[in-house]
């Protein structure tokens, strides 16, 4: 039952005594990133657009609805207290866990190129792993503070958030979905070391779960055959190493000021995905690499700042809101690395989206959810230290 006093802490941070009261660089940095998103997505797109689909802004449109609800998301989530998320964090557990399990049964999962990562509902799809992904950190960011003294002193306590965390990410395995998997696993793994866990258990467990991720590897010959193709993909150009070569042309056409925006070559046909895996070598191509640089460095900028939002609530006292925006900038940290990563050759080539910029519904609203959690979380911090110092 909701207490009535989490129900009294419910003003949200643009209708109290302080307009916009909140963290403006991040709420900036985000905001540039998501505009920076639609004119990349309508850039990447609308050639395949126009060819498959007849409509040149047929994915513009599509984002920006995408971004209205996130929008709407957002202004939700900032009303509503982080307690609230930590009273209900076994509930939003479940229904992870539920969506990923709907998602595998015919009739009700979507499958794309042999993946059933979708939910369709009406004209849209959900990709339940994204909202999975953020209910898990909710979870774990619960269990951190509930079982602080369990998980920084015996080896059962770091391991029993990984009897849960496991079945969610074999699920995804299944669909399959190793990169949500990767991103999961190590951001829960993060986590636990905030928390408090020791060096030689951390140590171990990282080493096991890299084991665990290199057998996953090892028993999918697709998997394995991105692997190896990676490291040197012009011994197969049109075959295995097909995206990644594109992906390096787009680069190289780019040079340090770009050809201009709208003026790329990769993006029609040649370059596979390009309004959503690979959305950053096209902008790169566009934009040059000194644009490439800036929107990196405007995407690790709102990661970190987000990480420092978690400190500054640790420092405070709040624990449940320090590991929990831990959690979502050790998530967004992955995702941006690894995308990167793919789209300069320095990973495996894998599908996951970079944040706020590239194609995609759930991707962009979990993310807006994601934002409005953190901004509401540091108003929740600057809120209790205004009252502490007026003696309330």
């Amino acid at each position: 039952m909701i207490k009535a006093e989490l129900l009294q802490q419910s003003i949200a941070p643009l209708v109290g005594e302080r307009r916009f009261d909140m963290d403006m660089p991040l709420l900036v940095g985000a905001l540039c990133l998501l505009g920076l998103g639609i004119v990349m997505v309508t850039s990447s797109s609308m050639e395949v657009a126009a060819g498959q689909l007849g409509n040149p802004l047929y994915y513009m449109i599509r984002q920006v609805i995408y971004l209205i609800i996130g929008l709407g998301a957002l202004l939700v989530v900032l009303s509503i207290p982080v307690a609230l998320w930590e009273q209900f964090r076994f509930p939003l557990l479940f229904l992870g866990f539920a969506l990923l399990v709907a998602v595998l049964i015919p009739g009700i999962g979507r499958e794309v190129n042999g993946s059933w990562r979708w939910i369709a509902i009406g004209p849209f799809n959900i990709q339940p792993s994204e909202l999975a992904k953020l209910f898990a950190v909710v979870f774990l960011a619960g269990y951190l503070v509930q079982r602080q003294k369990e998980v920084k002193e015996e080896w059962f306590g770091f391991i029993k958030p990984f009897m849960v965390l496991g079945p969610m990410a074999w699920l995804l395995i299944i669909e399959p979905d190793f990169g949500a998997t990767v991103v999961l696993m190590g951001a829960a793994t993060g986590m636990l070391f905030l928390g408090g866990v020791g060096l030689f258990r951390f140590t171990l467990l990282f080493g096991s779960l890299g084991a665990l991720g290199a057998m996953a590897i090892a028993f999918e010959p697709y998997r394995l055959q991105r692997l190896t193709g990676f490291l040197n993909p012009w011994n197969d150009p049109f075959g295995s190493g097909y995206q990644l070569t594109q992906a390096l042309i787009a680069f190289g056409r780019g040079e340090w000021f770009g050809t201009g925006l709208g003026n790329s070559i990769q993006k029609q046909f040649y370059l596979p995905e390009a309004h959503t895996d690979f959305v950053f070598a096209v902008l790169a191509e566009e934009l040059g690499l000194i644009g490439a640089m800036t929107a990196f460095a405007l995407l690790i900028f709102v990661a970190i700042r987000s990480l420092y939002i978690g400190l500054w609530a640790e420092r405070a006292g709040r624990l449940f809101s320090a590991y929990l925006a831990y959690g979502i900038a050790i998530m967004w940290c992955g995702q941006i690395l690894i995308n990167v990563g793919v789209n300069v050759g320095l990973l495996p080539t894998k599908g996951l989206t970079l944040p706020f910029l590239s194609y995609g519904g759930s991707s962009l609203v979990v993310c807006c959810i994601s934002l409005g959690l953190l901004l509401r979380i540091d108003w929740e911090r600057r809120q209790a230290l205004r009252e502490a110092a007026n003696g309330r």
